[in-house]
């Protein structure tokens, strides 16, 4: 018989996330609903940007109504339908005070896993990613996708837990959009996103923005991706993805 004393196994979290919730001021749909059932289900809620549909400050208002129902831990990123009236500063306040830590090339920790966030950017994949040639509008659009992987490497390199999760809007690889027409993968993702995930121990990773992509992948070094847009099928047939760390 063996005396020794087994170790306690480490508590899975599980983490429901959901990107592309697009919020609008006619308040036509509501998630409080599903808010509650995601408290039932999770124990973190994640949520992948695009969080109101024109970045307005009353869609940021209805969002953080609706997220009163939400009884667990909340973080996410801002996608780019978020800076779309150039009030990000005020739709980001409102859902910090409402609750969501909201990230932006920072990280932080809640029940043993270290959530790194970053919107990301456009760039494209692979042989047709975007290059940092000729006109100054192109440099300058490299220049931003370079940025949003140089903090996403930052936050990363922040985090000390042992479980790790990516949270993105844009993806960072071109298997999750398979099912957009080619023609816009460029505007979809970036695959330095990818790239600097793999130079770190990451548990996964979920994004957003392609809402007819396809759910899961894996980047080259093999952590998984998943696209958690609400439009996308999941397997548990939910809106949101159930994530186990």
């Amino acid at each position: 018989m063996n005396d020794e004393p087994m170790k306690d196994e480490e508590p899975v979290v599980r983490v429901a996330a959901i990107g592309d919730l697009h919020v609008k001021e006619d308040a036509t749909i509501s998630y409080r609903q599903m808010f509650n059932e995601v408290s039932r289900d999770a124990d973190i809620l994640v949520l992948a940007g695009d969080l109101t549909d024109l970045g307005k400050p009353r869609e940021a208002e209805l969002l953080a109504e609706d997220l009163r129902g939400c009884g667990i831990p909340i973080v996410g990123v801002l996608g780019n339908h978020d800076y779309e009236s150039e009030a990000m500063e005020e739709v980001s306040r409102i859902l910090r005070e409402a609750g969501v830590h909201l990230l932006d090339g920072q990280t932080i920790e809640l029940k043993g896993v270290g959530f790194a966030g970053v919107k990301g950017f456009a760039g494209g994949f692979g042989k047709r990613m975007l290059a940092s040639f000729g006109e100054p509008a192109i440099k300058a659009m490299v220049g931003e996708s370079v940025k949003e992987a140089m903090k996403l490497e930052n936050a990363l390199r922040q985090v000390k837990a042992k479980k790790s999760l990516a949270i993105l809007h844009y993806a960072p690889i071109a298997e999750t959009v398979a099912g957009e027409p080619p023609e816009i993968y460029a505007f979809l993702g970036s695959a330095r996103l990818g790239e600097t995930i793999d130079r770190f121990q990451v548990g996964a990773v979920v994004h957003g923005h392609a809402h007819h992509g396809t759910y899961e992948g894996r980047t080259p070094g093999g952590v998984p991706v998943y696209n958690v847009a609400r439009h996308i099928e999941k397997p548990g047939g939910q809106p949101y993805a159930i994530l186990e760390l």
